[in-house]
């Protein structure tokens, strides 16, 4: 799918389920990955994310539709169009969109530890998930020097 198709598609589902229609742009963003779509209150555009409707397909797509037109229709009714409002809750629930958008799977796994720091005097360790000079710092049980190791593997704890 294309921009051309997605503002056709969000101008069908515009006149469907709000009966009004959209007058401005939309666009996939290949950039959106923490959200699944944006909505410019100044110039009323709509970006929606390529990385959602890649992975997740057209039915989820089409609920981050549904949830940046109630942004859309709302602010332009000078209605509440926030999250918090109760407009926003109550369109949104009446046309079927999403609250919040499902987490995308292409994040490298954030929890994992890559390195580990060990005292040369007590053998005490210590995890790392970022890497870091070690000749600034201590071993915090006994003040002996620090050695940094590169960890191939993601340990249990």
């Amino acid at each position: 799918m294309n921009d051309e198709q997605l503002q056709l598609w969000v101008e069908q589902i515009s006149l469907q389920f709000f009966g009004r229609p959209f007058l401005h742009q939309v666009k996939f963003n290949h950039r959106l990955r923490a959200t699944g779509g944006r909505y410019f209150t100044k110039s009323h555009n709509i970006d929606i994310s390529w990385k959602h409707y890649d992975q997740f397909g057209k039915d989820e797509t089409e609920k981050i539709i549904k949830h940046e037109l109630c942004h859309y229709h709302l602010h332009l009714l000078n209605k509440g169009y926030k999250h918090r409002d109760a407009d926003f809750k109550q369109l949104l629930k009446r046309v079927g969109g999403s609250r919040y958008c499902r987490p995308l799977n292409d994040k490298p796994n954030q929890n994992a530890y890559r390195y580990q720091l060990k005292c040369f005097k007590c053998e005490a360790t210590y995890l790392r998930k970022r890497k870091m000079d070690v000749s600034k710092y201590v071993c915090g049980k006994c003040k002996g020097k620090l050695k940094l190791i590169p960890l191939d593997y993601i340990p249990d704890s």
